[in-house]
């Protein structure tokens, strides 16, 4: 029994599979597998020692492709191995050859046989059964995201039978090319394709919800927001190392700021420029030069420079002006129609300048 982790080169993740006559441990080793790629179950293996299976996996943008070929066993997805990873996914199913039966609660249980698309949330109660060879195809979607492209899968058990929808032959043929193109594909390559995917997934499970493209661009801006200030410090901080954290092509983080009033890189400007105000402004912020770099610029020429351009005063003589009493507002100091307050600053288009 093996896993094989591909990212984008083939590298074992983890073996096992036990002697003959050592069921447990075939068991055991089965369970971890399918909890590393899928989610986990409590799973019985009908025939231990003729048990065999292959499972790899391909990760592009925030997405997985998992292939797994395996024998006959049954699993049970209940409150022993509830909790995990797992419950963070959504999957969209692809069965290429077997069948599959699936049992939810009380609900009638159906069979995914060849050919079957279907859908399964990590966080639902589940037990299946495979009675013989088995080969699926499945795609990984983290909750959070797929549920910005799509809120209809919030509660996937509401969602039409795929089979039904129009576009799933689309999405089917599109998935089994990317199983072919993703060894090829570069970063950059590889997260645009993600992004396809994610619009095929919504087009067949929400055709009418038109603006579904906008909320996962919102959903987007509040996590390049989140990281941008997290990591202000990092002299390395651009569009291109944002796109990477949030595994996303560099193309798809300027298109989610696009219909905004702020491209990212200015977006990481005036949040450092922010910061380096709050400090310049505290009696014991440290120098220009040491404040500067503290919040990731590492030219003082160029801060300076970008600083004026922001504010209309140097960053000396906005530290020069936190002593004279036209620096202390009600709610905030002012610098030539610069309010500060807290760590934000917003141009106010009324104040007068010093004096």
């Amino acid at each position: 029994m093996t896993i094989v982790h591909d990212e984008p080169r083939a590298a074992p993740v983890y073996g096992g599979g036990g002697r003959p006559g050592d069921p447990r441990r075939r068991t055991a080793a089965w369970e971890g597998v399918l909890a590393s790629t899928h989610v986990g179950f409590d799973v019985r293996l009908p025939e231990p020692d003729a048990f065999t299976a292959t499972v790899s996996r391909r990760r592009f943008g925030a997405l997985s492709l998992v292939e797994c070929d395996c024998g006959a066993f049954s699993g049970r997805r209940g409150k022993a191995v509830m909790g995990d990873a797992g419950e963070g996914s959504i999957g969209l199913q692809i069965v290429r050859h077997g069948a599959e039966q699936v049992l939810r609660g009380r609900a009638a249980g159906h069979t995914l046989t060849t050919g079957a698309v279907g859908l399964w949330d990590g966080t639902r109660p589940v037990d299946v059964d495979v009675p013989g060879p088995f080969r699926k195809r499945t795609v990984i979607f983290p909750r959070d995201l797929v549920h910005a492209v799509s809120p209809r899968l919030a509660d996937v058990e509401t969602v039409p039978a795929l089979a039904e929808r129009p576009g799933t032959g689309l999405l089917v043929r599109y998935v089994d090319a990317l199983s072919e193109e993703l060894p090829r594909l570069d970063e950059r390559s590889a997260g645009a394709a993600a992004d396809v995917l994610l619009e095929l997934v919504r087009a067949v499970v929400e055709p009418d919800a038109v603006d579904a493209r906008a909320a996962r661009r919102e959903a987007l801006r509040a996590r390049a927001r989140r990281y941008i200030r997290a990591n202000l410090a990092d002299p390395r901080l651009g569009p291109a190392a944002v796109a990477r954290a949030l595994a996303v092509s560099l193309r798809t983080l300027h298109a989610a700021f696009a219909d905004t009033d702020e491209s990212v890189a200015a977006l990481v400007r005036r949040s450092r420029l922010a910061r380096c105000m709050e400090d310049l402004l505290a009696p014991t912020g440290g120098t220009v030069t040491e404040i500067a770099f503290r919040w990731g610029f590492t030219d003082p020429t160029h801060f300076s420079h970008v600083f004026k351009r922001e504010y209309g005063h140097s960053p000396r003589e906005a530290r020069r002006s936190r002593r004279t009493d036209g620096m202390r507002a009600a709610g905030g100091a002012r610098i030539d129609g610069a309010r500060i307050d807290g760590a934000r600053i917003d141009k106010e288009v009324s104040a007068q300048p010093l004096a």
